[in-house]
């Protein structure tokens, strides 16, 4: 069983690392080694909290009004007609805690008569407060109004659109808007067969939302379920059921175990998004590999630094050993001048990364472009098994780059070390 490092061998550690002329101070070349780690640990910390940061508020704003699931159906019209007992079914299956239909569909949108044409998504869903569930927290992000598309005509024909479609349209509430599909049909003169028409719909602002996620905020206009199925020409039909698992981590295996009957089927959130979240994933592994490196270069420091030790304090070890200090000694003694040099950074890049990061999180110090990149500032999320895993990186690699100038000074013969002074 290997003796721990007793207090002389750490005494002689500790002096190896310190200064000439009876300093207490660390040598130069111990404060280089030990700033390597300190940037390696740091940025990594750093850089994994900006990756974590990304994926948790990027999947926090895409949900917002993106359910955990939804349930879709096969076929070219994309729509659902028997949805209220399909609706039933979902509702009874494990994991769902709350499930609602849905209607999406593309318009163009414009404010006064005359005025230019606006893109825009419109989703019909429920109207908050009457009393079915709210599968998304959308309607928890009204900014004016509310979402109970409550018109002045008393038909329910109210309106809630993003924040930046708002500005863009310079829309209020009151504010009229004209949103027109293609999906009527018209009986042509010439040919006699039915051709797309237009459909017209007018709609009053109730309400304006802002998320944060600039896909939303610039596009999306949210209106009553009814109204969204006559503007999509889907009669009494749906495009889906939206469903609210009982965890986003559980999602996508609730969806998997749905089992429903063709033609219908499941997409989680993470399916929906899929090529989002592996790029994020792909983009965290790539700077973990290439920010390990600096660690690792770090390491290189320290077997130059500890090396160099050994040749200036050969004569030392020599009467050390012969005064009757084991081989087995002497490598612990190195090994403890790297495993002190590995603490300490790593101590000190655990608390600038912290800092650094918490800072950005929290000041909001880098600003984004959220036409750009969906959200308006850098975020940065502190894991602890990130966190623990780069703290046991930075001791362990400290303490291995000391095995090669340990095992040397061990091998060191006691007459040979001194003569060769």
């Amino acid at each position: 069983m290997k003796r721990p490092l007793s207090r002389l061998e750490f005494e002689i550690a500790w002096r190896y690392l310190r200064s000439r002329r009876g300093s207490r101070l660390l040598s130069f070349i111990t404060v280089i080694a030990i700033g390597g780690i300190v940037v390696g640990v740091s940025a990594l910390i750093v850089i994994i909290g900006v990756m974590n940061g990304l994926q948790t508020d990027l999947r926090e704003k895409i949900l917002v009004g993106s359910p955990d699931i939804r349930v879709l159906a096969y076929g070219e019209d994309l729509r659902i007609p028997e949805w209220k007992q399909l609706l039933e079914t979902v509702k009874k299956k494990k994991g769902v805690v709350a499930a609602a239909p849905f209607a999406l569909t593309q318009a163009l949108m414009r404010k006064d008569p005359g005025s230019y044409f606006e893109g825009v998504s419109v989703a019909g869903i429920a109207p908050k407060g009457d009393g079915g569930p709210e599968v998304t927290t959308i309607r928890d992000h009204a900014k004016e109004g509310d979402f109970r598309f409550a018109s002045s005509d008393g038909k329910h024909r109210g309106a809630v659109i993003g924040k930046l479609l708002a500005d863009r349209m310079s829309a209020s509430i009151g504010s009229k808007l004209v949103l027109i599909t293609s999906v009527g049909s018209q009986v042509s003169a010439v040919t006699g067969f039915a051709v797309p028409g237009p459909r017209t719909l007018e709609f009053e602002v109730t309400g304006v939302f802002e998320t944060g996620m600039y896909e939303y905020d610039n596009q999306y206009v949210y209106v009553n379920l009814p109204a969204a199925q006559e503007l999509a020409g889907l009669d009494t039909s749906v495009t889906g059921i939206e469903v609210r698992a009982t965890s986003r981590a559980e999602a996508p295996a609730i969806a998997e175990a749905m089992h429903l009957d063709f033609p219908y089927h499941t997409v989680d959130w993470h399916e929906q998004n899929s090529s989002l979240f592996k790029a994020l994933s792909l983009e965290k592994l790539g700077m973990s590999v290439i920010l390990s490196l600096i660690v690792i270069v770090a390491a290189f420091n320290i077997v130059s630094t500890l090396t160099m030790v050994v040749r200036d304090k050969t004569r030392e070890i020599g009467i050390l050993k012969a005064m009757g200090l084991p081989s087995a000694s002497v490598r612990r003694i190195f090994l403890a001048q790297g495993l002190v040099i590995g603490v300490v950074g790593t101590g000190l890049g655990l608390a600038i990364g912290l800092v650094v990061g918490l800072a950005i999180s929290r000041w909001h110090l880098i600003a984004l472009d959220p036409q750009v990149y969906f959200i308006d500032h850098l975020p940065v999320q502190m894991q602890l098994l990130d966190i623990v895993l780069i703290v046991v990186l930075g001791v362990i690699v400290a303490t291995v780059a000391t095995l090669h100038p340990a095992i040397q000074a061990s091998r060191l013969y006691p007459i040979e070390a001194i003569r060769g002074e």
